[in-house]
């Protein structure tokens, strides 16, 4: 089996309240030198089968229809080594 992973991230422009919240509280916290934070999600697919290009563009399908909100959300597809 082989794992893909779909990483979803707001998109640049999308005022991002946890990362800001997150930001706030690492200085408070000792960690400084942090000059910004986003948070995102990240799926993990364990993929029957090998992972051609078909395989790639359903998970891409999958991504854009139901992983992530493409109007707010940008998501990249990759194949991760185990």
């Amino acid at each position: 089996m082989a794992r893909v992973v779909v990483d979803v991230m707001l998109k640049p422009e999308i005022l991002d309240p946890q990362g800001q919240a997150v930001q706030r509280a690492l200085p408070r916290l000792g960690f400084t030198g942090i000059a910004d934070v986003r948070q995102g999600k990240r799926f993990e697919l364990e993929v029957e089968g090998p992972v051609d290009d078909a395989a790639l563009a359903r998970i891409r399908e999958a991504a854009e229809t139901f992983l992530a909100n493409t109007v707010i959300e940008d998501f990249t597809v990759r194949v991760e080594d185990k």
